[in-house]
């Protein structure tokens, strides 16, 4: 099995790459079977996104804070012969559309979730469609989000946005600190929908949409979809199911 090993920079890896190296060898990621990381989720997320297209599976090493996305460290054959027991889920990107004041297009892809959040003092006023029919007519608050399943235990469900099942076929549309619509709670949507987020006096109420981690500011309007061309394929050790990890957290463990 030929391996490509990533290393967050964020916390001092050198010991396990080094002894992983020697066990199991690396090559370029582009020659790889599957692409191994240490570290968070986020730097797996991040590895995602620069190596998605590459179409390899994705096996996460937990070297970070919480480690939601990813496996216990194990060495060498132990770790061959996890990839190898390992469960693939497959998941696909939202991909977003953000035109700014300046009328550029900007566009990213998202694993988790999209937001658009205001960037000053003012609130953020949003105007929400779903497939062309406008569903909120104004939305006066800190912003909102859109979530995949997989997404929906991260920002999505400290903004108590609901948690999905993986195979719910579902997104989450879920307001960030509302004040009007006082009691909206967001919604939930099939994943074929197109959801357009019109930005109200968007010269005077900054905001600015990120997908994952990939910022745009000055957004006057986003378009989101889910993108099901485009397919990245998450590994998770024999025990560490990423549905009963979904599930769990349903129940707040």
């Amino acid at each position: 099995m030929k391996i490509a090993l990533f290393a967050s920079r964020k916390r001092d890896n050198t010991p396990e790459m080094e002894t992983l190296r020697r066990k199991v060898g690396a090559v370029d990621a582009k020659d790889a079977d599957v692409i191994v990381t240490l570290g968070g989720d986020g730097f797996l997320l991040r590895t995602l996104h620069e190596y998605v297209h590459l179409q390899k599976p994705f096996y996460g090493l937990h070297r970070g804070t919480h480690g939601f996305l990813l496996n216990e460290f194990g060495e060498g054959d132990d770790l061959i012969k996890a990839i190898k027991a390992a469960t693939p889920v497959h998941v696909h990107p939202l991909r977003m559309h953000a035109k700014r004041l300046d009328g550029s297009i900007v566009e990213h892809i998202a694993f988790n979730e999209v937001s658009l959040t205001r960037t000053g003092v003012q609130a953020a006023k949003l105007k929400i469609a779903v497939d062309g029919q406008t569903r909120v007519e104004q939305l006066v608050g800190d912003g909102a989000l859109v979530a995949t399943p997989m997404g929906s235990t991260a920002y999505n469900l400290s903004a108590y946005g609901p948690i999905l099942p993986l195979n719910a076929n579902l997104l989450a549309l879920t307001p960030i600190c509302p004040f009007r619509p006082r009691r909206w709670s967001g919604a939930l949507l099939d994943d074929n929908a197109k959801i357009t987020f019109d930005v109200l006096d968007a010269d005077r109420r900054n905001v600015h949409a990120i997908a994952d981690f990939h910022e745009v500011d000055e957004v006057v309007s986003t378009t989101i979809t889910l993108d099901k061309t485009q397919t990245a394929t998450l590994l998770f050790a024999e025990g560490n199911s990423l549905e009963d990890r979904i599930l769990a957290e349903q129940f707040g463990f």
